[in-house]
């Protein structure tokens, strides 16, 4: 059976919880780490491997193997599946590439997708199937991971421009996650520019999928990503909206055809009521493994500090944690701590929630700070280290 993050549940006083997406919702107390970077100017991204050893943090591997515009990292086993953003192609790139023992990698296979995807996640029994989520040309792809030496497409699916279309980002339909849900059963696209929360019931022998009804959010919200949480019988969803600023939270019912979302919280990305700066924009949102914290990160706010190695203090954007009810699924603020600098669009926790990594995207920089997982707060910097590029994923190997 295929292994990965891409539902990890734990049971712990009480609690499930699923994370949101594959490696980066879970993570692993490995000392290595993964990191894709857009390229700046002209030339190609690259696939990084860091190495943590003390308090240092070393490049040890990196390749070009995933395409000039690598984002999103999925791990299951011991391959790992990259998308390439094509960024002014017509199309994207899902590549399957084989993790060696030096950490290197090498490529088994690949497909098309139909273009910028940002996100993927393994559904289906015994993980054979991969959903893409193609923010730019707002569709979905399917992909059979069964043999990684010859994945295949098994559907393509774009959504009609919604009638109500209005500038870039939302002229289009633009999927921008795909979530599994705890039940392995669905499938959730956040749509930024539809302003929808996108089902899908899967059936998991055929990896085929039925189109259930989306859930409507009011114009303009721009969700971007999210996390389910479970709790008894109960399940949320959060999800965190790029354009307004917001994070929302759901309690969701199951049906046969389909998910129910009915809004339990609403407030913007720190927890609180006023509007933030129209330049500041929400990006990326997990629940930390084994517990009831989630945390999401904000870019452009530039708010914070943060001393890097050499002494110099920067601007730093935040990470913001939440505690979650576990019966109202009610939110409430614990900590809005530096991420690092700034434009943290990824971070990820390990497997056991002591560290959390941050990718810099603006600065070229990849922080590790230790975390408490009682309390749910992070703490000092454990290393840190600059990277050619753009930094846009970082995830802890399996």
């Amino acid at each position: 059976m295929r292994t990965s993050h891409s539902v990890a549940v734990a049971l712990g006083a009480g609690i499930q919880l699923a994370a949101a997406a594959p490696v980066c919702g879970g993570g692993s107390t490995s000392d290595t780490l993964w990191v894709t970077t857009y390229p700046i100017g002209e030339g190609s991204g690259e696939l990084i491997t860091l190495k943590l050893e003390g308090s240092t943090l070393e490049n040890v591997a990196q390749s070009e193997t995933c395409g000039p515009y690598p984002s999103w990292l999925t791990q299951a086993d011991d391959v790992l599946y990259c998308v390439n953003e094509a960024w002014g192609g017509d199309h994207g790139d899902l590549a399957a590439l084989q993790i060696n023992d030096d950490l290197s990698f090498t490529k088994l296979s690949g497909g098309e997708t139909i273009g910028g995807p940002v996100s993927t996640v393994v559904y289906g029994n015994g993980g054979r199937g991969l959903a893409v989520a193609d923010y730019g040309a707002g569709g979905i792809d399917t992909f059979n991971i069964e043999d990684p030496k010859a994945i295949t497409l098994i559907k393509s699916l774009k959504y009609p421009i919604p009638e109500d279309a209005t500038e870039n980002p939302q002229d289009i339909a633009r999927p921008h996650e795909a979530i599994l849900d705890p039940t392995g059963d669905f499938l959730v696209f956040p749509d930024l520019g539809a302003d929808l929360l996108r089902v899908l019931k899967v059936d998991k022998e055929t990896l085929e999928y039925t189109e259930t009804e989306s859930h409507v959010l009011t114009r303009g919200t721009g969700p971007r990503h999210g996390a389910f949480f479970t709790s008894g019988d109960s399940t949320f969803f959060y999800v965190v909206c790029e354009l307004a600023n917001l994070l929302q939270g759901f309690s969701v019912t199951y049906a046969e055809d389909g998910l129910t979302f009915t809004q339990i919280y609403s407030a913007n990305t720190h927890g609180e009521a006023d509007a933030l700066p129209e330049a500041v924009a929400a990006a990326e949102i997990f629940l930390a493994p084994n517990s009831n914290f989630l945390t999401l990160s904000s870019r452009y706010e530039n708010a914070l500090e943060y001393t890097v190695a050499n002494g110099t203090v920067v601007p730093s954007d935040p990470l913001i944690t939440f505690s979650i009810d576990a019966t109202s699924g009610e939110l409430t603020h614990v900590q809005t701590a530096p991420a690092g600098g700034a434009n943290p669009r990824h971070f990820s926790f390990n497997s056991d929630g002591s560290r959390v990594a941050s990718a810099l995207q603006a600065d070229g920089r990849v922080v590790i700070f230790e975390r408490d997982t009682a309390t749910g707060k992070i703490g000092n910097v454990v290393a840190e280290v600059d990277v050619a590029g753009m930094p846009n994923f970082v995830s802890f190997k399996q």
